[in-house]
């Protein structure tokens, strides 16, 4: 029996020692593998398409600096430690406890006639304890899977964390390259708008126009100058957003020229729905349901008898001479069963409430699976529809363009006023306008669709 004892210990202590620099060995590797995903989450290849080195450049340091995707990473720290703890559960158990005490009884003790005189001594205990749960019906096993699961739908929440704040700041840089460009218009437009109001003041001071012409005019121009303070309010509040994303309050805020843009080409238009396999919330719940299903076995396990080796192995004497005489070894060991016979329903309850959590999991991934399908659907027609509107902006752009020349020509050659020409020329800025907002409308809604089929490079997705 003690050398069985003995025995037990020396492989308790030997996982206890060796297991941690395993450990360390594969938390290096693991650091590795992880790095690697998060470089991958970035998909700095796809945001490479938009041919704006600056905006890959706050892609990097978007990963390097900010707060969220920090706390994701950190909770998938969290996540690996949780694993841990459900392993080292698998695990013999050792520990030292130590006892060091003086004992004094009085002389009250009786056995039968004879009475034990009062009296004092040391005792001192140096005992090893082990214990071990017997996983016979692997339940502890299929716990540690349990947690593994959660910790792959916290991975996956990551990753959606990326997507999600990739696009994000994509999109707010775009909208702030199209504030710059559309207010850059709109003081061309306020400063027409004022030389036609100028020049309708004179036609009236001639008797040339109504008073009515002249505040109309007078009233558009306040309209415009209206949306150029609201432009200049958008242009400071987007530069905001931006800096927060880049944990930066103080920073400086560069973009590329909305004429430097170039959209994305020949995107796919059809999209398989199998491509929602790709997606975090499909793998995040497809990895719920194992996980529950795990719970719900380890829930029916429950009802079963567990099984615990238990020994102790050390020293026990009364005083310090004798402490390592061969009588004063302590030495015991065991099994103890353990069953409940009765828990107030309290198992039964937790079986079934397993069993409603698996259910709802399998609802919750085919509405996943639907909504996903839905996202992609939607923000495909998103793109068709943008894509048309910008060229039918462009075709229109191009007619005021063409428009407004003629007029000037008109103008040269005395055959049209100077009002008419500026009226054209605020036309075409106001065409203009709505041209630069169609493109980058179009261009978000790349990323819409980039985003809807989980941040995969759309060029590597097949048309259906």
């Amino acid at each position: 029996m003690r050398k069985t004892l003995t025995t037990l210990l020396l492989f308790c202590i030997t996982t206890m020692f060796f297991t941690p620099a395993d450990a360390k060995q594969t938390k290096s590797n693991k650091e590795k593998q992880q790095e690697q995903n998060r470089i991958e989450y970035l998909n700095v290849s796809w945001w490479n398409r938009y041919n704006d080195p600056i905006l890959a450049d706050y892609m990097t340091e978007l990963y390097e600096k900010n707060h969220d995707l920090k706390i994701a990473a950190l909770k998938v720290k969290e996540g690996e430690k949780m694993v841990r703890i459900s392993l080292a559960n698998e695990l013999p158990q050792v520990s030292f406890d130590g006892n060091l005490g003086r004992t004094m009884r009085s002389s009250n003790q009786q056995f039968g006639s004879l009475i034990i005189p009062s009296y004092a001594q040391w005792g001192y205990q140096f005992p090893f304890t082990a214990s071990y749960e017997i996983d016979i019906w692997g339940e502890n096993r299929i716990k540690t899977k349990s947690v593994e699961k959660q910790l792959e739908i916290i991975k996956q929440e990551e990753r959606a964390s990326y997507i999600a704040l990739t696009s994000a700041f994509a999109s707010t840089y775009f909208n702030l390259v199209k504030t710059d460009k559309l207010l850059q218009i709109q003081d061309d437009i306020v400063k027409t708008q004022e030389e036609i109001a100028q020049k309708t003041r004179k036609k009236y001071e001639n008797g040339l126009c109504s008073i009515n012409e002249v505040l109309a005019e007078e009233k558009l121009l306040t309209v415009q100058k209206e949306i150029q303070n609201s432009l200049e309010h958008s242009q400071t509040v987007l530069t905001n957003q931006l800096r927060v994303y880049l944990s930066d309050n103080d920073k400086k805020i560069d973009r590329i020229n909305c004429e430097e843009l170039q959209i994305p080409q020949n995107l796919p238009l059809k999209i398989s729905s199998t491509v929602v396999e790709n997606r975090p919330d499909y793998i995040q719940a497809e990895n719920y349901i194992k996980k529950v299903g795990y719970d719900v076995r380890i829930a029916r396990k429950e009802f079963l008898p567990k099984f615990v080796i238990y020994g102790q192995l050390g020293l026990n004497a009364y005083q310090w001479s004798r402490l390592f005489n061969s009588y004063s070894q302590l030495a015991n060991a065991g099994i103890m069963p353990s069953f409940d016979l009765f828990s107030g329903g309290r198992k039964m309850a937790i079986l079934k409430l397993r069993k409603y959590q698996y259910e709802e999991a399998m609802h919750n991934y085919k509405k996943t699976i639907l909504t996903s399908v839905q996202e992609i659907n939607d923000s495909t027609a998103q793109l068709k529809t943008d894509e048309k509107n910008y060229k039918e902006c462009e075709e229109r752009l191009k007619l005021e363009n063409q428009k407004y020349i003629l007029m000037a020509h008109k103008n040269e050659i005395g055959a049209a006023s100077n009002l008419e020409v500026l009226y054209n020329k605020e036309q075409q800025l106001l065409t203009q306008r709505d041209e630069v907002a169609a493109k980058i409308n179009y261009l978000i809604s790349t990323i819409g669709l980039y985003k809807a089929v989980g941040g995969k490079d759309l060029y590597t997705i097949e048309n259906i």
